[in-house]
């Protein structure tokens, strides 16, 4: 099965549906399967004096202002959503979004959406986690910021609101943009997969595509990363983000490792199967022998190429009489 590889626009639109329209084209270019943006009422989602992130703060110009401030300025409304949903029917790519309150999953789920992304921070909502559970649709459950218990805390929650276990897919992550590359811990992932035996995938916030790419090698389902038209624009996630030759190298090392991963039987390629003969070597005359010489170590030798009798019986032919004359370097 083919890795599904998230592009995550998120709030990198600024609020505009021209930039959002941008980043779907640029998704579409990479070669993703899914672009995916976020979905929430900043009313519902933090109170009017939460701080900001210590990392919203550092990539924001106006870092004073609360987060309140800031998500409201990166709000869509029911239409701006139903337009980008068509403009990515239209460039046929899957639109996904985040829903980051219960208002919002109502929204989304009326919409018609396939998938449901839980972000990081829901992970402890059990409210949310109950409703997402009862829409009994594909879920991805993302783990930045917890522990083994709480992830099976929320698996239970979903299951036992009516989703289906093998509808859902758990994705290992770090919850700090960019994440240093030594909390990256993608032994983690394979424990996640392990533990719960289910489908595991990767939600990147490296800088860099190196991180994601390891991921697939190692057994992920699902690559998330997020991606923006400019790492200078203003806003809280773009210089964690990738710029869109960066996705696009991303996309394309990922499938190529996709295909080099191969079936897990160790067997000769079509490829390699020539140079068996030419790589591998024969049970050769070290000198000139006569007839009725007995064959041992100082009159023979192992020498390319591979065209007579394999070394690997060389126990087989020491002592044995030969039964004619031999050149030095003649195939025994």
């Amino acid at each position: 099965m083919s890795v599904f590889i998230i592009a995550e626009a998120g709030v990198n639109h600024n609020g505009s549906i021209e930039i959002a329209k941008k980043l779907i084209d640029i998704a579409v270019e990479a070669g993703v399967d899914a672009v995916k943006f976020q979905t929430f009422k900043a009313e519902n989602l933090v109170s009017k004096d939460a701080q900001k992130a210590k990392y919203q703060q550092e990539n924001m110009q106006d870092s004073n202002s609360s987060q309140f401030n800031m998500l409201k300025k990166l709000e869509l409304d029911t239409d701006t959503h139903k337009r980008l949903m068509l403009y990515c029917k239209q460039r046929d790519i899957m639109f996904l979004s985040t829903p980051f309150d219960l208002e919002s999953i109502k929204l989304l789920d009326d919409l018609g959406l396939e998938i449901f992304k839980i972000p990081s921070g829901e992970i402890t909502n059990l409210p949310y986690l109950r409703d997402i559970g009862a829409l009994n649709k594909k879920v991805i459950l993302s783990t930045g910021m917890a522990d083994i218990g709480e992830i099976e805390d929320a698996l239970d929650i979903l299951i036992e609101a009516g989703t289906k276990k093998e509808n859902i897919t758990i994705l290992h992550a770090n919850t700090m943009y960019p994440t240093p590359i030594e909390d990256v811990n993608l032994r983690a992932m394979v424990t996640i997969g392990k533990t719960f035996d289910i489908a595991y995938g990767y939600s990147d916030h490296t800088l860099g595509i190196a991180v994601p790419i390891g991921a697939v090698a190692m057994g992920a389902n699902i690559i998330e990363k997020h991606f923006t038209l400019d790492k200078t624009m203003e806003g809280p996630d773009h210089k964690a983000s990738l710029e869109p030759r960066e996705l696009k190298a991303m996309v394309e090392a990922i499938r190529d490792i996709e295909v080099a991963l191969g079936s897990s039987i160790k067997k000769p390629t079509p490829s390699e199967r020539p140079n068996i003969e030419i790589a591998r070597k024969s049970i050769v005359a070290s000198c000139d022998i006569k007839k009725g010489e007995i064959l041992d170590e100082s009159n023979l030798a192992t020498k390319r190429p591979a065209k007579g009798i394999s070394p690997m019986r060389w126990d087989e032919i020491i002592g044995i009489i030969a039964y004619k004359d031999y050149r030095e370097d003649e195939l025994i």
